[in-house]
This record gives C-alpha cells, sequence and structure tokens, in this order.
C-alpha cells in the first residue's frame, strides 16, 4: 500500500451530538469548497495514521453485508461518485442514531473521498471517514501597523483527528478491507465505532495471526506464567527473546514446533494452551495453529517485548543472548540482591 500519490478529491462535514444526552445532528447540504492547497494540508495528515502495519478489517453482519449500513454507503459511493455527498449523509445518520452512550462525546464527522492510492498494485479510489471530538485553543493574532489585537478560539488540530477507517474496495465480495484509527482504543467508545457504527470484524490474515499470537504469548509470559511458576526475571526475558527469535528465524509459523522449541516443558506447554484458548474466547478471535508469518507484524511486536532487566533505579541490564551467562546471588553482608555477568569482550 502506497498513499503518497493519492488525491483528495471531495470532502463533507456535518457535525454529530450525541443522542442519547438529547444533542442534536446537523448535516451539510453539499461538499465543501476546497481549493487544492487546502485538500493537500488535509490530505496528508487524514492518511498517515494508516499503514502496512494496520490490522485490516472486514465489515460484518450475522445475516448478510447488504444489511450492514456503512458497508453498501461506501459500495454505492465508491460505485457511483455522484451519490458521494448523500450518503456521506446517510453515513452520518447511522453514526448519530449509534451515538448513545454518555460517554460518547460530540463531534464532527468528515467523510473523504480519495482517488489515486496504489494498493496491491493497482491504483484505485478509496473512502475516508474521521471524527473529531478534542478542541484545542489557539491564538488568532492580527496587527495594523504597531498596533497587535488577539482573539482566542478553539478548533481541531487538522494531525489529531480521535477515530477513523479508511475503505478501499478490494475484496468486496468478503467486506472490503478496512483500516481503523482509534485514540482510544479500549472501553465503550472504542467498542462503539468499531462494532456498532462501522461493523467489523478483524480479517484472519497472515498479519492478523502473527500480531495475535505474538501479543497471546507475551501475555502468558509477562503475566500468566509468574502466577503459575516460581520463574525468574531472567528465565521470562529468555523466553520473550526465543518467541521472537522463533518468528524471526521462520517463514511460516508451526504451533507445536513453536511450544517445542520455546516453552520444552510439558506443563508450561498445556498452561500456555489454556490461556490462548481463554485469550480467543475472551477476545472472540480464531486462531490457527499454522499460517505465513508476516514480518511487518513481528517487526511491530518485537518493539514491545521487553529483553531489559530493571535493577532498582540505578541499572537496566539489556539481555539479548545466553542467559546462563549470568547468575543471580545474595551477598549476606550487605545484605542486598546481585548478579554476575561473564563475557568476553567489553565494547
Amino acid at each position: 500500500m502506497d498513499l503518497i500519490e493519492a488525491r483528495l478529491q471531495k470532502v463533507s462535514v456535518h457535525y454529530i451530538g450525541n443522542k442519547g444526552n438529547g444533542q442534536e445532528l446537523v448535516t451539510s447540504k453539499k461538499p465543501l469548497a476546497l481549493t487544492e492547497e487546502d485538500k493537500k494540508k488535509i490530505k496528508d495528515p487524514f492518511l498517515a495514521k494508516f499503514s502496512m502495519e494496520s490490522d485490516k478489517y472486514a465489515f460484518h453482519h450475522l445475516s448478510s453485508l447488504d444489511y450492514n449500513e456503512v458497508y453498501n454507503y461506501c459500495l454505492e459511493s465508491l460505485a457511483e461518485g455522484a451519490t458521494f455527498h448523500k450518503n456521506s449523509v446517510n453515513i452520518a445518520k447511522h453514526l448519530f442514531e449509534n451515538t448513545t452512550h454518555p460517554k460518547i462525546k460530540a463531534g464532527e464527522l468528515y467523510v473523504c473521498y480519495y482517488e489515486n492510492c496504489f494498493v496491491d498494485g493497482a491504483f484505485i479510489d478509496a473512502i475516508g471517514i474521521y471524527k473529531t471530538e478534542t478542541k484545542s485553543d489557539f491564538i488568532d493574532l492580527s496587527n495594523e501597523g504597531q498596533d497587535f489585537s488577539l482573539v482566542m478560539r478553539q478548533g481541531v488540530e487538522v494531525t489529531k483527528f480521535d477515530k477513523g477507517c479508511l475503505v478501499f474496495p478490494t475484496n468486496a465480495e468478503k467486506g472490503f478491507d478496512v483500516l481503523i484509527y482509534d485514540s482510544n482504543n479500549r472501553g465503550e467508545e472504542a467498542v462503539f465505532w468499531r462494532e456498532a457504527f462501522l461493523s467489523v470484524v478483524p480479517q484472519a490474515n497472515e498479519y492478523f495471526q502473527t500480531n495475535q499470537f505474538l501479543d497471546i504469548t507475551k501475555q502468558f509470559i509477562a503475566k500468566q506464567l509468574p502466577q503459575e511458576y516460581d520463574i525468574a526475571k531472567t528465565d521470562q526475558i529468555d523466553l520473550l527473546n526465543k518467541s521472537v527469535e522463533y518468528f524471526r528465524a521462520n517463514e511460516s509459523f508451526d504451533k507445536k514446533k513453536f511450544e517445542k522449541e520455546v516453552f520444552d516443558d510439558s506443563g508450561m506447554i498445556k498452561a500456555f494452551r489454556k490461556f490462548e484458548n481463554s485469550y480467543a474466547e475472551m477476545n472472540d478471535v480464531e486462531l490457527s495453529d499454522s499460517f505465513d508469518i508476516s514480518t511487518q507484524a513481528v517487526k511491530k511486536q518485537a518493539r514491545v517485548f521487553k529483553s531489559v532487566l530493571k535493577l532498582d533505579k540505578n541499572f537496566h541490564v539489556y539481555i539479548h543472548g545466553d542467559k546462563s551467562l549470568i547468575e543471580k546471588g545474595y551477598d549476606n553482608t550487605v545484605g542486598k540482591s546481585f548478579y554476575k555477568i561473564y563475557f568476553d569482550e567489553e565494547t
């Protein structure tokens, strides 16, 4: 995916109040009148939050995609450009009807039409849907000669929309390819945007599978394992390093092989499988025992796999290799624990 050459063609804006709090919906009569310079200033920050590292979703409905409102409004807009503003109003009405939880903030809805998006080897159009909820204060300063005047105003920083999605017409029969951004990705607000409004589900592609399995492994080793085993911090870090190394060294994932190489303990493997099943049920995801490994997902997750041993506030020890070269002990004379580190060369 390459969005550098994408062109923003149309933008329609509507105000979405909180219906549950008695606020109103205000829809515009026509798209914004924007100069080419305005479009460039809006396009880049609106697209910058989406990348190949974003999880990919698809529109969904239990009965049929025919009943997913946002999917059908985007489908018609992409097929017939003249219906864009009408469908932006329909999207605004649908969002308003789902804005009932007291925690959901009122804000502006921007619906954008893009051309020239390079996806899967072809240039295609796309629909962007964004909601801004957070206002910032800024100074509007003017001067006439040596006389200055100042007015405090409120506005939205173009780089800081709160929620967004980008809809590509690829895989239309399966619900399109949808990328999502949410500055608050937890709690009722996140559920409302992803489930109630968009009604999307994660695509079980290689990126999703790799990302999910690494996340499960990290949570199991960091949180669950210490509750079931008396495990040293260095051993936890070693398991995290082995996990990432397995995904870096292999092109495809095999769960049995992974468990053997990383844990190599029947009791620990049993505990891991139990944790995996609980995670899948709690998060309503289906995980495969084998899949192609996504290098992008590995790079993303590797950033948060901590290989750092923190000792009080004095030292951070980075462990990247053989854990047998570090030993833990206790010095009775000073009443403190210590680590002994073996090495060949200091650089």
